[in-house]
């Protein structure tokens, strides 16, 4: 079901109906209020204005505190302001721990609930300082009691609470987009708002040196610890060096590192050559030799074409050979000139054949002699290869010790600068601070606009008070009035009964006031009854509730004689069978009734004379160990048919729906089942689980009544007229 939206006049009806709460509210915001104005001690307020700017970075400093960047600088700066070590200072400056009695406002502006809170003040402090006394000569404790001692005592601890007043008591105000921050103190004193404020900014300048130097000569104490022991290392790796340097005879070594590479690169180049020479030599003796006798074979060889008295010899012989040519042609082979050219001819070739073996012999000397070259060189390059290796050895662990003495210096002149930049800066300050404007006497209190207060009281008292109304209305979740229940139960109310607030009786008004408005309701609730059939009234009629307390039993009394006024014989029956209580109502005993009935111990000859006309009554009889049993029983239904027959209306009087089952059993052979709801007591939730209950089985739920509403006199005719017209409409429409 959707939720009723919400207009201007219901809010308006949730605050008049919760005025009391609103009003109460109101009186209580505005009487503490009014207390704390007319009681509140005056304060004065003096503001002075500072300049705040960091330095410029510097050449010589270099750390973060200079970034201009710094987006936390300013915040870090007011804290600063308001620390205590600020406020000591400023104690400390004005002597305030002497002088600070003689700023006490004088007794004539204590307002007198400043005056009562300040005796018992006093007066709790005197207790204690009894107490303490008194617990000290219990323990046995003799305390230290020299004057001195005392007020050295008392001024430290006056000091230090001081201190955190003043402390507390700083306001910070920076001023938008600017340099410029207000500093405030409040006071009872108006003379000390200003004393204090003025003195704020020595102060901090003072606070802000003080952490700088510190700073500084902590820095500086480390630095030249630090300095020290890189001295003693530098002197003790200075000496091993020299050691090393002794031990191993290397006065020369970096010269000697520098040209082994050169005489190393330079051995393997020659011993490259000596090999590959050696190699060549040895392919062409090996070629040499395998001439052997055949001297022909020599000229293909390279090495033998190619030597100059060999191609000499080569030539003379061709032409001898050329020579002979020609001779033949003219002489035979005997004659002296072929001869003598022939005997010339082997002289050349002998001649040749003892070159070429001269050459072959020069071949293999060389191939000798480049085989002991290159063992020499091979020999002299493992040497100078060893002698490299041993050397870079040194050179390594001369390294590491001269790498031990540039760090070790290089740490010690470090930090000997640092020191010395740290003694020339040590009194640089790092925040500029400018009294812009000084505070003076304050001309009146902070809080003398009395007027305003009220009035602002006022206003919140108000908007509190509707606040909590509407609040109260939300959470509440009760049942109150008819318009909500036909909306979110969607049920017809059959109508209202008023809080009886004049009649001692409720469950008798009508019996006994039939005149009154308690009475009128029950009216309206007897016509919405005897018109909810269209056919004929309803015959048996059980009244319920989700919970005890809720006026079932009331409401089953008073609707009855409401209807035995009618003309209607009507019989009422307590069915309630763990707690009854109608024979209570009318002073009746409960020997005999329904449970007695139930059980076959009486017959149906049990019932009671009503106290008016045309009204019969049922009690409930002993308690039964075993009610819903009885209720269940067919004997319930001969009881239902045996009655029906002789009244006009049976009314029952049945137990909390919620809490047992005897309701929902009843309900089942009821004609139609009314719920009673109690007004600001029965809640949505509870109405809803119970009607789901009588449903599932069936029941004819056909209204509610709300029960002890609360009516406005002005209400009384809207309310009571109400049943009675919808009673009417419905008549109409049959």
């Amino acid at each position: 079901m959707e939720e009723k939206e919400l207009h201007l006049r219901d809010y308006l009806k949730i605050l008049n109906k919760r005025r009391y709460t609103i009003l109460t509210f109101f009186i209580i915001a505005v009487t503490i209020s009014m207390i704390n104005t007319f009681s509140a001690v005056p304060v004065y307020k003096a503001t002075t204005k500072l300049l705040i700017e960091k330095i410029p970075r510097s050449e010589i400093i270099n750390n973060f505190y200079y970034d201009p960047f710094d987006p936390d600088f300013y915040e870090t700066q007011y804290q600063l302001i308001k620390s205590v070590t600020v406020a000591k200072k400023v104690v400390s400056l004005l002597n305030l721990e002497k002088r600070y009695d003689s700023f006490k406002r004088n007794e004539k502006d204590t307002p007198p609930a400043e005056g009562m809170k300040g005796w018992f003040h006093d007066l709790y402090s005197t207790i204690t300082h009894l107490f303490q006394i008194s617990n000290s000569n219990i323990n046995g404790i003799k305390k230290k009691t020299p004057s001195e001692e005392v007020l050295v005592s008392d001024s430290s601890l006056k000091a230090r609470n001081l201190s955190k007043v003043v402390s507390n008591g700083i306001i910070i105000e920076p001023v938008k987009n600017s340099r410029i921050v207000n500093i405030s103190y409040v006071s009872t004193n108006p003379e000390l708002s200003p004393l204090i404020v003025n003195s704020i900014a020595n102060a901090y300048i003072e606070a802000i040196l003080e952490m700088k130097m510190s700073s500084s000569k902590l820095a500086i104490k480390w630095m030249t610890e630090k300095a020290n022991e890189e001295q003693v290392k530098l002197k003790n790796a200075e000496k091993e060096l020299q050691a090393y340097i002794k031990e191993n005879d290397i006065v020369t070594i970096e010269d000697r590192m520098t040209l082994t590479p050169q005489k190393l690169s330079q051995m393997g180049s020659q011993h490259l050559q000596a090999e590959t020479k050696k190699r060549e030599l040895e392919l062409l003796y090996n070629n040499a030799k395998t001439i052997g006798k055949s001297f022909d074979k020599a000229e293909t060889i390279p090495a033998i074409a190619s030597n100059p008295a060999f191609q000499s010899l080569k030539l003379q012989i061709s032409n001898v050979e050329q020579e002979i040519m020609d001779l033949s042609k003219k002489y035979g082979k005997k004659h002296p000139v072929m001869i003598r050219a022939i005997s010339e001819l082997d002289a050349l070739k002998k001649k040749k054949n003892r070159e070429i073996s001269r050459i072959t012999e020069y071949i293999k000397n060389d191939y000798e002699l480049a085989i002991l070259t290159e063992k020499k060189l091979r020999d002299v390059l493992s040497q100078t290869k060893s002698e490299a290796m041993n050397l870079n050895q040194k050179f390594i662990q001369y390294n590491i010790i001269k790498g031990k003495i540039e760090n070790s210096r290089q740490l010690y002149e470090g930090l000997i600068k640092k020191i010395r930049e740290h003694n020339i800066t040590e009194n640089v300050q790092t925040v500029n601070v400018w009294v812009v404007e000084k505070a003076e006497i304050p001309e009146g209190p902070l809080n003398k606009n009395s007027n305003r207060q009220i009035l602002m009281a006022i206003l919140l008292g108000l908007a509190g008070g509707m606040s909590l109304a509407l609040f109260l209305e939300y959470l509440d979740n009760t049942i109150k009035s008819y318009e909500d229940v036909e909306e979110k139960l969607g049920i017809p109310v059959f109508g209202i009964t008023p809080v009886m607030k004049n009649t001692a009786v409720p469950a008798e008004a009508v019996l006994k006031e039939p005149m009154s408005l308690y009475s009128e309701g029950y009216k309206n609730i007897r016509t919405s009854l005897l018109l909810s059939s269209a056919q004929a009234h309803p015959q048996n009629v059980l009244i319920t509730s989700m919970g005890a307390g809720e006026g079932k039993t009331v409401t089953s009394i008073n609707l009855a004689a409401s209807i035995a006024q009618a003309g209607l014989s009507v019989l009422l029956i307590d069915a309630d069978l763990r707690k009854p209580r109608i024979h209570k109502i009318f002073g009746m005993d409960n020997l005999k009734g329904l449970s007695t009935i139930l059980a076959g111990a009486s017959d149906f000859d049990v019932i009671k004379k009503g106290v008016t006309e045309n009204l019969d009554i049922i009690f409930s009889g002993p308690i039964p160990p075993n009610p819903a049993e009885l209720i269940g029983s067919v004997k319930m239904n001969e009881l239902l048919q045996f009655f029906s027959d002789k009244y006009d209306i049976l009314i029952f009087d049945s137990p909390p729906l919620l809490t047992v089952s005897e309701s929902r059993i009843l309900s089942k052979a009821m004609d139609t089942t009314i719920v009673v709801a109690k007004s600001g007591k029965t809640t949505y939730e509870a109405t809803k689980r119970g009607m789901k209950l009588l449903d599932d089985i069936g029941s004819n739920i056909t209204g509610l009544v709300i029960n002890a509403v609360e009516i406005e006199k002005k209400d009384h005719y809207y309310y009571y007229n109400y049943s009675e017209t919808e009673a009417t409409s419905k008549k109409v429409s049959l």
